[in-house]
């Protein structure tokens, strides 16, 4: 049973910055793909950023150059370091995960995704 378990959302002010954790436990397979996404009331969940097992990482246009998506597999932790912070990054994020050897269409779309985090808010205030 894989389980996923976001944290690190906060309250902040525009052009600060939060590291956001995903901890997932009961991965067995040795190929993976982590994505985060994020969803704002009343507005569909995005994608944000995922990470391959192997390292290769892709970003929404919007976090581009501010987000940055990271692994440590010793800690079988994904972490989403947020810079620059803006009000219309205000929403839940929530980490999810493919078991694989490849993230199909880099890990964009949320229908392939095997496992989801429970979400942690951020709030971006101006």
């Amino acid at each position: 049973q894989v389980q996923l378990v976001e944290s690190g959302g906060d309250s902040v002010q525009a052009g600060g910055s939060l590291r956001l954790s995903c901890a997932a436990s009961g991965v067995t397979s040795s190929g993976y793909c982590m994505g985060w996404f994020r969803q704002a009331p009343g507005t569909e969940r995005r994608w944000v950023a995922t990470i391959y097992s192997g390292g290769a990482t892709w970003y929404a246009d919007s976090v581009q150059g501010r987000f940055t998506i990271s692994q440590d597999k010793s800690k079988n932790t994904v972490f989403l370091q947020m810079n620059s912070l803006k009000p219309e990054d205000t929403a839940m994020y929530y980490c999810a995960a493919i078991l694989g050897e490849r993230c199909p269409n880099n890990g964009r779309d949320s229908g392939t995704y095997n496992y989801w985090g429970q979400g942690t808010q951020v709030t971006v205030s101006s």
